[in-house]
C-alpha cells in the first residue's frame, strides 16, 4: 500500500535507501552516497507532503517523492511542456530484497496517476547516466530523455533528465 510518509517513517526510509546505495555501489553505480539521499531532504519532503512510502505488512520497502518544486539544476533543460504545472520525481527506492517484483512500477504508476488526477502537464525526473537499468525502466514507461545536468556532490558523471507528457 502506498501512503503519505510521516516523520516517524524516516529511519525506515533511510534503511531502504542505504541498502539501495550499497547495492548500486556493489554494481559499480555510484549514484547515491553519504551525502544523498539525506535525512534532512526526507524531512523537508514530509513537511511539504511530498514523500510517499510503499508498505508490505507494515514494513516500508520503498519510497518516492512527488514534488511540484523545480530544482535550479533543471532550468537549462529544454522541456517538452511549459514549466508551470509539472511534477518532479525524486529519490525513488525499493529495497534490494524486493527489487524485480514490480514495486518500482507501482510507485511510478502511483506518481503518474497522481499527476493525471491533478491535471499536471507532465512528470519530470533525472536519473544517473551510469544507471542503464533506470534508463530502460523510464523509457519503457514512455519517458523521453532530454538533456543532462550535474550534481557534483554525487558524481562527476551527468544525470539524464526525462519527461513524460500526460
Amino acid at each position: 500500500m502506498i501512503s503519505p510518509a510521516k516523520l516517524l517513517d524516516i529511519p525506515q526510509i533511510l534503511e531502504v535507501t542505504k541498502a539501495c546505495a550499497a547495492a548500486m555501489i556493489a554494481n559499480g553505480i555510484f549514484q547515491w552516497n553519504e551525502h544523498y539521499p539525506s535525512k534532512q531532504a526526507f524531512e523537508a519532503d514530509v513537511e511539504r507532503g511530498e514523500l510517499y512510502v510503499l508498505r508490505i505488512e507494515n514494513k516500508i520497502i520503498g519510497s518516492i517523492v512527488i514534488s511540484t518544486l523545480m530544482d535550479e539544476e533543471y532550468k537549462p533543460i529544454e522541456w517538452l511542456t511549459p514549466s508551470a504545472k509539472n511534477v518532479y520525481i525524486h529519490r525513488v527506492s525499493v529495497h534490494p530484497d524486493f527489487q524485480g517484483k514490480g514495486y518500482a512500477q507501482k510507485l511510478m504508476a502511483f506518481a503518474e496517476n497522481y499527476a493525471r488526477e491533478n491535471s499536471f502537464a507532465s512528470v519530470r525526473l533525472d536519473t544517473f547516466s551510469q544507471n542503464k537499468r533506470n534508463h530502460r525502466f523510464y523509457e519503457a514507461r514512455g519517458f523521453q530523455r532530454l538533456g543532462d545536468i550535474f550534481f557534483p556532490k554525487q558524481s562527476e558523471h551527468p544525470f539524464h533528465c526525462y519527461e513524460l507528457v500526460l
